[in-house]
């Protein structure tokens, strides 16, 4: 029988916390309970607190004050595509929803790729998944995502449907992101981009490619996206 990975006590805090922030238990520009008041909270060590913390921090979610505490920040406006956050921490999960066009499989890379890709990557294969993205039930983003495939046990049993891919490889994996390359280019709707983003054939559209850097060692993931900017803008920092 397979061992269950055991979660560090810190990370089970994290988590909690900022769900707690993007939900909006904890507003803006408002400080987080002290670090005594969680050690009392969840019955935790002050280093364990402070790993949490510096975590949040690292992600933008918080920034720790000396002598005072750590503040919520404000979270983008915008479409957060361009940001280590990702886009369900800056739209929201109310409003954003996700629709599964072609579930995780195991492929080889296409050839030729988006980015230079290592040995390792090219002989292990990658995970393929498409995936529809709607802000208020329009579609906004038609995402191809390319994962390699790599230590990544029963990942695509997963149910992917309305959920964020950073989460899930972030709570299951501990696979975080840590940032990234992003090349844009202006491309015309072709058939399929059409249909799926309900947008005139052959109009104008942006097309991020993304290298996506994760803190497992010499761990990236990859993903083309074209992008219906007509009501968002696009906002992040990477």
């Amino acid at each position: 029988m397979e061992k269950k990975a055991t979660i560090p006590h810190y990370r089970k805090l994290y988590e909690i916390l900022r769900t707690q922030i993007i939900d909006g238990i904890f507003i803006d520009g408002k400080l987080l309970p002290s670090e005594n008041e969680l050690c009392a909270q969840y019955k935790l060590t002050r280093p364990t607190i402070r790993h949490a913390l510096d975590s949040l921090a690292n992600e933008g979610l918080i920034k720790k004050h000396k002598g005072k505490g750590s503040i919520v920040l404000n979270q983008p406006k915008g479409i957060g595509i361009l940001s280590i956050a990702g886009t369900t921490s800056a739209i929201g999960r109310n409003k954003l929803s996700t629709t599964i066009l072609s579930k995780p499989k195991i492929i080889q890379w296409p050839q030729p790729f988006i980015f230079p890709l290592s040995e390792a990557e090219l002989q292990s294969g990658c995970i393929y998944i498409e995936r529809l993205r709607l802000v208020d039930n329009v579609p906004l983003f038609y995402d191809l995502n390319y994962l390699p495939n790599i230590n990544l046990p029963r990942f695509i049993s997963r149910n992917f449907e309305n959920k964020s891919l950073f989460d899930i490889l972030r709570k299951h994996y501990q696979i975080e992101v840590k940032g990234g390359e992003q090349k844009f280019r202006a491309t015309l709707a072709n058939e399929q981009v059409s249909n799926y983003l309900q947008i005139p054939l052959g109009r104008p559209i942006l097309q991020l490619e993304r290298k996506i850097v994760s803190n497992r060692l010499d761990y990236c993931f990859y993903s083309s996206l074209f992008c219906n900017t007509d009501d968002h803008t696009l906002y992040g920092t990477f």
